[in-house]
């Protein structure tokens, strides 16, 4: 039986391991953190809605569960040529036939940035910056600013959706605590039309959102540095701010930098539609680690990444049986995405024929949190997986 080791406890690794073993394969997954951390419903952790419990699966149960094994470590740096990777820990590892990159992403570190929270990085941030929503409602007012930036290197790696959806959920808290009027939230990104992936009449739906509540923006301004009561733009202007979550673009990991595998100029690793790394033999790229081809508006989204882990499950019991039938990511390379908003959502969704945005008040609210419920029960077998997902 060949031995597949899995770099990544995420959401493309999780993927990647289950259906490895579904392929009858001997699969190992290395993870520096014991949970797999459920990021699409972490937007609702800052107001209280969920824990960090209620967004987390236990590494150890899923590799029960489906018969994976889970080594818990940090990777330093990957010798692919060699086959060899490097522990923190356990120092080197070779015990594989075959490896699969689903690492995630290194983020972009602004000049100031330790003065700002997010819910795309650390997961114990996302409790920090409820633990400060609670402290300024406490006060009874104050100034908030939410925003996001890109990666000139690569557009695809920016997270974008979180921030549009914490702002609407904060506006949402306020709102039921009859506080909205105490308080100023501000949106802020560098680029001119933040959004501009999902369609240009997507953006202005979300602009006229920002209007009817209230939100005020600001567009089109490099950030210069974030300081402990604002963010400072190039122009010499401020946004004055109580709080500031900010969410950075993604640039390669950290444990790419110093290995022979081949980058992007963002440091995302070069794979073909196969998802096998360009010119390496055994070795496989997924989900966030990745440097995706394909249409300028691509994302780096959760669906895409499950996509990747099960062609590559696909595509090496495929290559080991003597077969051609390979399958590619690309042809399904679309934006999809739920955008919560506290009490409802709107549903988003951009590939070459459709760039709309479609409103589900009340019910979308639900639907998302029924999908984090779905996500954890299915991974662990409990209930069955639907058709593509």
């Amino acid at each position: 039986m060949k031995k597949i080791t899995v770099l990544g406890g995420g959401i493309a690794g999780v993927e990647a391991a289950i259906y490895l073993r579904k392929e009858k394969f001997d699969v190992t997954l290395i993870s520096n953190r014991e949970y797999v951390y459920i990021y699409p419903i972490s937007i609702w952790i800052p107001t209280g809605e969920k824990t960090l419990e209620d967004v987390s699966l236990s590494l150890i149960k899923l590799g029960d569960r489906h018969g994976f094994q889970v080594i818990f470590d940090e990777v330093v740096n990957i010798q692919a040529k060699e086959n060899k990777v490097l522990l923190k820990n356990k120092g080197e590892y070779t015990n594989y036939d075959y490896l699969v990159l689903a690492l995630g992403a290194s983020k972009l570190k602004p000049s100031g940035g330790e003065n700002t929270l997010t819910v795309c990085g650390d997961p114990e941030q996302a409790v920090m910056l409820k633990n400060r929503l609670e402290a300024l409602v406490q006060r009874g007012q104050g100034k908030i600013a939410i925003g996001f930036g890109g990666n000139p290197k690569d557009p695809s790696a920016v997270r974008g959706g979180p921030a549009f959806e914490v702002l609407f959920n904060i506006h949402h808290f306020l709102h039921k605590k009859q506080l909205t009027n105490n308080f100023q939230l501000t949106f802020f990104a560098p680029m001119e039309n933040p959004g501009a992936r999902m369609g240009d009449s997507v953006v202005d739906e979300m602009n006229k959102m920002f209007k009817t509540l209230g939100v005020e923006t600001r567009f089109g301004k490099k950030i210069t540095q974030f300081v402990p009561d604002g963010v400072v733009f190039e122009d010499g202007s401020k946004l004055d701010s109580d709080l500031t979550m900010y969410i950075s673009a993604g640039t390669g990991h950290n444990a790419l930098k110093d290995s022979d595998l081949p980058l992007s100029n963002a440091g995302f690793v070069k794979i073909d539609d196969y998802c096998q790394v360009e010119g390496m033999d055994n070795v496989y790229a997924i989900g966030d680690t990745a440097a995706l081809s394909g249409p300028e508006w691509k994302a780096k989204q959760g669906h895409v990444a499950e996509v990747m882990a099960r062609n590559t499950a696909h595509n090496i019991s495929t290559r080991e049986a003597g077969g051609h039938d390979f399958i590619g990511y690309e042809k399904h390379l679309s934006i999809l995405c739920v955008m919560d908003t506290g009490n409802g959502a709107v549903y988003i969704q951009r590939d070459d024929v459709h760039a709309k945005m479609t409103l589900m008040p009340l019910y979308g609210h639900w639907l998302k949190k029924s999908w984090g419920i779905y996500y954890k029960l299915s991974k662990m077998g409990k209930i069955p997986r639907l058709p593509g997902m």
